[in-house]
């Protein structure tokens, strides 16, 4: 497993390093997926690429999903999980929340993984049974007891009516956290989490490379990740939290949403 994080971390800085010059560079050639506002540029898919690339010289029988498009079978039994760019809006718009996420599961779960957030230079790892590090250096979330005293962090996705009904969710939430914070990032926002930034996050209609190596981060750090009903995490519905609030987090996030 250390080999799988050590891969994981390398091809993140590698892919990290190429989003983070051509940011700099000024033409991202964007376009949009989904919808208006889902953008992609030409670093997400230069990134997988040369992650793609990096995982089939390293492992070759290993499985690789990707987000813009990658789907390579394997026989290993080991599959990864890669967001070339996660948070491309703030990466097109330069804001510095934007990270290479790469995760590699197994049929038990997530194995290793990596979280790498270029601007920051900031560099999360974890593995299963081997704990949760911040360039190199282990980390726990904070010890918040209470939800008036967490800060809550969600994003939202590209439907229309999702996002209006999440909003209106969470606006139902407002008046019982400290706060909630907005990011951009999926696996920023767990990795903060895990590291004490924020308290707790909210979101659904994820998909697998948005929290494959983030929630693996979160578990080896001594979160709770959980789908809405506080059963086994999905990426249609994700509430991480610090331990002694994320029973209370459910049920307010159940009250908000009925």
């Amino acid at each position: 497993m250390n080999d799988l994080v050590a891969l994981a971390a390398a091809l993140a800085r590698r892919a990290g390093g190429i989003a983070l010059e051509g940011r700099r560079g000024g033409d991202l050639g964007a376009t949009t997926k989904s919808s208006p506002t889902d953008i992609v540029t030409l670093y997400d898919r230069m990134c997988e690429e040369t992650i793609v690339t990096g995982l089939a010289d390293a492992r070759p029988h290993d499985a690789v999903v990707g987000e813009e498009g990658t789907s390579r079978p394997g026989t290993s039994g080991i599959e990864w999980h890669i967001d070339p760019i996660d948070g491309t809006a703030n990466y097109f718009f330069g804001l510095p929340t934007w990270a290479v996420s790469i995760g590699a599961c197994d049929a038990e779960g997530p194995l290793a993984g990596a979280v790498y957030l270029p601007v920051l230079d900031e560099m999360f790892t974890a593995s299963r049974g081997g704990g949760a590090f911040l360039n190199g250096a282990p980390i726990a979330p904070r010890d918040v007891r209470s939800l008036p005293d967490a800060l809550l962090a969600t994003g939202f996705g590209y439907d229309p009516a999702a996002r209006e009904a999440h909003g209106r969710t969470v606006a139902n939430m407002v008046g019982h956290v400290r706060d909630i914070r907005r990011l951009g990032a999926a696996s920023v926002d767990m990795c903060f989490v895990a590291c004490g930034r924020l308290d707790a996050y909210v979101e659904g209609g994820l998909n697998s490379w948005d929290i494959m190596a983030a929630r693996l981060v979160l578990t080896e750090a001594g979160c709770v990740v959980t789908d809405y009903a506080g059963g086994p995490v999905t990426p249609e519905e994700v509430i991480a939290a610090a331990p002694a609030i994320h029973g209370p987090l459910v049920a307010l996030r159940a009250r908000a949403a009925s």
